[in-house]
């Protein structure tokens, strides 16, 4: 990472009595939108920074768009941790809900001074977590941008389907919510953005379906698929972000 931008960059030990570890947390930036950023392909902390995410918005991090929280994933816990069953996985990962909206959303307000509007992002599997974040709990959160997701909790699963299997797979639970309080805040946002690559290892029609789903339910967002040269990579993602923060915010 560039040392200038290592200069706003700070790492906070965050205690977890829901997840019964502590949590590492790295703030990039004094300024702007907050932006609870998912890990891409594992569950550490920086590997955001390590992959070049970070760097890819150090202009916007520098002028205070956005003030960016990198936490840490679940799924080495829970959906890809074979030496559990499948409801302890579901639990961990209930567990890792209760950490973020009930630890991390504190902890960030508590950084800013207050409450500050937040948006989650995530690329690959942090988009799932991103997504699925912002449409469990759009009273905390302003919006998404989740980029190249799977929004479906199935294809960890094997098979394994509960009630919080339901609750955390937005294809499933978002056609039928019809809660007037949740919808109201649903309706509300404007910063709802759904990204994908048409190149290899891409699935845009992911990111169509759900869009598909909230076409259907009337909830604002934003759909762009990008061309077949954008892969599932991560100079797709370094492109795509700086883009979008630079547009939107």
């Amino acid at each position: 990472m560039a040392e200038d931008l290592n200069s706003l960059k700070k790492v906070h030990v965050l205690h977890s009595e829901f997840l019964g570890k502590e949590t590492e947390i790295a703030i990039y930036g004094h300024y702007g939108i907050s932006i609870v950023m998912f890990p891409t392909f594992t569950d550490h902390y920086l590997e955001n920074e390590a992959n070049g995410i970070i760097e890819s918005i150090a202009h916007n991090i520098k002028i205070g768009t956005c003030r960016v929280f990198s936490i840490p994933g679940i799924m080495e816990e829970s959906w890809h941790n074979y030496n559990i069953d499948q409801s302890s996985r579901s639990k961990r990962h209930f567990e890792y809900n209760q950490y973020i909206e009930q630890e991390v959303i504190p902890f960030i307000y508590y950084e800013n001074g207050g409450a500050v509007p937040i948006i989650t992002c995530g690329a690959s599997l942090g988009a799932f977590f991103a997504a699925n974040s912002y449409f469990r709990r759009p009273d905390i959160f302003l919006g998404t941008i989740a980029m190249s997701g799977s929004y479906n909790l199935d294809f960890h699963t094997n098979g394994f389907f509960d009630e919080n299997c339901y609750f955390n797979s937005p294809v499933h639970y978002l056609p039928n919510l019809n809660d007037s309080f949740w919808m109201s805040y649903l309706y509300s946002r404007r910063h709802v953005y759904l990204l994908s690559g048409s190149g290899e290892g891409e699935n845009p029609h992911f990111s169509q379906q759900l869009s598909d789903i909230l076409n259907t339910k009337g909830i604002p967002h934003s759909l762009d698929v990008w061309g077949a040269e954008f892969g599932h990579t991560i100079d797709t993602w370094k492109k795509m972000l700086p883009q979008f923060l630079s547009q939107k915010f």
